[in-house]
């Protein structure tokens, strides 16, 4: 009779484990329904805006829906600007931005992983300090250096941004680096391996998560930015962002929201593949960058 009462009491608890397991799942997979939700509507009301027509926009009541669907509406956002020109600038300085800064991320992560010397603790503290400064802090004196070597209206400051390191892709890498085990870098030196060639050979290769997911940060931190081009490139000579910021306006100066909004659905959709293609990396990268403090 007790074992019989054991064994059902046991069962019960079971079944109650398992109905709670169900509810926790129902409940997280409702909770991430409801955020895709969330983040998904800026996206799709973006998309519905390109479709529509002046007509639609100015009604009232609101149309959420366009009654006639104005693919025209992506032909006119190519061709009202130079929408091919601005998009190579954006690229060239996005690509090689992208390129720079990420080896010299990774050079200054692996300097305060695996490097010694005096003063690397407030070194990196202050590197790190550095990501807290608002760019609109910066922007004034910036623009007045460049201005006095001649560098405004050039592309040459993307260079030399990216020359300079990223502190936060830094941190990444000086994350992910200190990880390694000893043991891999003793043996290289007691092989004859110097710094400089362990970074290249060893360190390098086994971090391309983390390269991924700088590349994806990079690039798309130069490609959305619209303030640093607005500030220091000529009209004809910027990038896709500050362009389609300005150059979608009537013959009155007004906006057309839904050419902007089409523009606007072709502009962020380089990124969008680049992520698409590295999330894997990009997301093991993120995650491999925490296991060590």
């Amino acid at each position: 009779m007790a074992h019989a009462i054991r064994a059902a009491g046991s069962a019960g608890a079971t079944r109650g484990r398992a109905s709670r397991r169900r509810w926790g799942t129902a409940l997280r997979l409702l909770v991430l329904v409801i955020l895709t939700i969330i983040f998904m509507t800026p996206f799709a009301w973006l998309i519905l805006t390109a479709l529509k027509s002046g007509g639609d926009l100015g009604a009232y009541p609101t149309h959420y829906l366009p009654t006639v669907l104005r693919w025209d509406n992506f032909t006119s956002a190519l061709t009202v600007i130079d929408y091919g020109k601005f998009a190579k600038n954006s690229a060239l300085l996005a690509s090689v931005y992208m390129v720079i800064v990420t080896l010299t991320s990774a050079m200054t992560g692996f300097a305060f992983a695996r490097l010694k010397g005096p003063g690397k603790g407030p070194l990196f503290s202050i590197l790190l300090a550095t990501t807290m400064l608002p760019q609109l802090i910066t922007i004034i004196p910036l623009y007045m250096i460049l201005a006095r070597v001649g560098l405004i209206n050039t592309y040459w400051p993307w260079v030399l941004f990216g020359l300079a390191a990223s502190p936060f892709l830094s941190f990444l890498f000086r994350q992910f680096f200190g990880s390694i085990p000893l043991d891999l870098e003793d043996a290289a030196i007691v092989d004859g391996c110097g710094y400089v060639r362990i970074f290249w050979q060893i360190f390098l290769p086994l971090s391309k998560p983390v390269l991924a997911a700088a590349a994806v940060l990079s690039f798309q931190a130069v490609w959305n930015d619209f303030f640093t081009p607005f500030i220091l490139l000529a009209q004809d000579n910027t990038t896709l962002a500050a362009a389609l910021a300005t150059g979608y306006l009537d013959s009155q100066g007004n906006v057309l929201p839904q050419i902007l909004s089409a523009g606007t659905v072709i502009y962020i959709l380089p990124v969008v593949v680049l992520f698409f293609f590295a999330q894997r990396f990009f997301v093991q990268g993120i995650v491999t960058t925490g296991l060590k403090g």
